[in-house]
């Protein structure tokens, strides 16, 4: 069926409500937007669906979102899983709620419980809840940092983490076998509960969860006993956040946390931000203003679904406020984490640091420096909560930290997934501990630089949009993977990883070993003096990314390095 027979049967069939149809028509003609929402099914993935909201086979909207929830539970049958029951949660977006109570009444009407939180929650609370609830599933609906139009569906299986292989193609299998929008099941809600299908979440998850969060602190006394002169400013980004964050600071003694007033509510039209990204320096504008006005030693920003955090934090010396990276906050927890338990001798002797593959190599030196295992991921967090179950269930290896580059952490084990609200209480007892010695958060960045190097990443992201833009970023994905470069700038390449291919070449010696890791199309080049690059298409948005990391003598080199390979780089593109 061509997109336009698709359009004209969502136009007349009677299965799409009025308002469905009242937005179709008003595209009446314009057969560029009747393409784009209707030249393809929007793709379930390995990690669920994310796109634009509105009518179309290539949108978020309650069929696109119902027919995804009707294949999970076909494979929640199969499974035998349907008496354990899934959990939801979703975020502050437009049609959250809606979308989260399609995803409740759809698994009711096929015979399994719907535990569904009573308001919004953070992402991570969703990976807690259905491990506490003893679910073989989750789905939370948020599209995380995307811009306002978009929603998403991630889903998580019963170990905590969101799906990986083989489970997620299983997945994706029933997803595209349900082909018929009329053979989807749903049920009111009324029937929902009157059959003891239907079940809100409430106050019980919140209270275990934020006392699971408590007892990964390592000096309560300390945060007590300066907590209470710590000034930090923090912004939910008009997300989930804020009620989790305030709370567990409250608890432990943190009294002069400043919220940012006008980004404190949930909106999803997010009115403050034009991207509520805190990896974004934008995103950053009101809370430094709050900062400046308070004289804060720390500024926090968690984005809409509370799973990433951004940091700035002041220079003793100058008073500015430093921003941090993704791989700046992660090593900052990293550290203190270790050299605390190192300190008490409660390091394990099969403890291992996680990273992904495009985060920092300053964890390398970490995992060195206390002794520990590194082990090395594909992008996206649900890898290293795989990791996390795989020690569970071999008994050998004890999870000490993990973190990735796009501003995602755990601290504990309680979830498995990146976890903002539990890195925020942990960056408060940082900077509590190293306030007791004079010093603030970027201080103590400055003398972990000074121990193991001046390592500098970055990151190039071109965004090319359509049927045009995904055809172009297979292309130069294509071009750089049948003609990859021996140098990039003044670095000599190495070693040449090709995830997709599963090989590793010496490009000294032509020996080709395999990644490892499972088949993926990213592509990763190990270059000498400390460089590495590595370059993958986003599997949420419509961009490529380009990723860069060097090693300096000093900031200074540092940056001039990442620069010159940057601007190397990105003639490839």
């Amino acid at each position: 069926m061509s997109y336009l027979e698709k359009y004209q049967e969502w136009c007349v069939n009677p299965y799409f409500d009025d308002a469905t149809k009242e937005e179709l028509k008003s595209i009446e003609g314009n057969n560029a937007e009747i393409e784009d929402r209707f030249y393809r099914d929007l793709e379930f993935g390995t990690g669920g669906l994310r796109g634009v909201i509105g009518a179309g086979t290539n949108r978020m909207n309650l069929y696109t979102v119902r027919k995804a929830t009707q294949g999970l539970a076909n494979f929640i049958i199969k499974e035998g899983g349907q008496d354990k029951g899934i959990a939801i949660a979703y975020d502050s977006r437009h049609m959250s709620i809606e979308f989260s109570e399609e995803v409740a009444l759809c698994m009711c009407a096929n015979g399994i419980k719907a535990y569904r939180f009573e308001s919004l929650r953070p992402t991570p609370m969703l990976s807690y809840a259905l491990r506490k609830l003893g679910c073989i599933a989750g789905v939370v609906i948020t599209a995380s940092h995307n811009p306002p139009e978009y929603n998403g569906y991630k889903v998580y299986w019963e170990d905590g983490a969101q799906v990986t292989y083989p489970k997620d193609e299983q997945i994706i299998n029933e997803v595209n076998n349900v082909t018929d929008f009329n053979t989807v099941k749903t049920m009111s809600r009324a029937e929902a509960e009157a059959k003891g299908l239907y079940h809100e979440i409430g106050k019980e998850i919140d209270d275990a969860y934020i006392e699971e969060l408590k007892k990964l602190v390592i000096h309560p006394e300390i945060a007590r006993e300066v907590g209470k002169d710590l000034s930090v400013v923090y912004t939910p980004l008009h997300g989930t956040g804020n009620l989790p964050v305030r709370r567990v600071l409250a608890e432990l003694g943190f009294e002069k946390v400043y919220v940012v007033p006008e980004q404190e509510k949930p909106d999803g039209d997010f009115p403050t931000v034009s991207y509520p990204n805190p990896e974004d320096a934008k995103a950053f504008a009101l809370a430094l203003k709050l900062a400046k006005e308070k004289d804060a030693e720390l500024v926090l920003a968690t984005d809409p679904d509370a799973d990433r955090l951004g940091v700035y934090a002041k220079d003793s010396r100058t008073g500015e406020y430093h921003s941090f990276t993704g791989n700046m906050s992660g090593m900052l927890i990293c550290e203190y984490i270790l050299s605390q338990k190192k300190a008490m001798g409660t390091i394990a002797k099969d403890g291992a640091l996680i990273k992904t593959i495009v985060s920092t190599n300053m964890a390398d030196k970490v995992a060195q420096e206390y002794g520990i295992r590194l082990i090395e991921v594909l992008t996206g967090f649900k890898f290293i909560g795989e990791q996390i179950k795989l020690f569970e269930q071999t008994g050998k290896g004890t999870y000490e930290f993990g973190f990735e580059e796009s501003y995602g952490c755990l601290v504990g084990t309680h979830a498995r997934d990146k976890d903002a609200v539990v890195a925020v209480m942990m960056l408060c007892e940082a900077a509590a501990y190293y306030k007791k010695q004079g010093l603030t958060l970027w201080d103590q960045m400055l003398n972990i630089y000074k121990k193991y190097g001046y390592f500098k990443e970055s990151l190039q992201t071109l965004t090319l949009k359509g049927i045009e833009g995904a055809e172009k970023i297979k292309e130069m994905m294509e071009s750089i993977r049948n003609n990859p470069p021996k140098k990039l700038g003044d670095y000599t390449v190495v070693a040449f990883r090709d995830y997709k291919a599963d090989t590793v070449k010496n490009l000294a010696t032509g020996e080709v070993t395999s990644t490892g890791l499972p088949k993926s199309n990213v592509l990763y080049f190990e270059l000498d003096n400390d460089g590495w690059v590595c370059v993958r298409p986003s599997g949420t948005e419509p961009k490529i990314k380009f990723y860069i990391g060097v090693k300096g003598e000093s900031f200074e080199d540092a940056e001039e390095k990442n620069k010159k390979l940057t601007d190397a780089l990105m003639q490839l593109a």
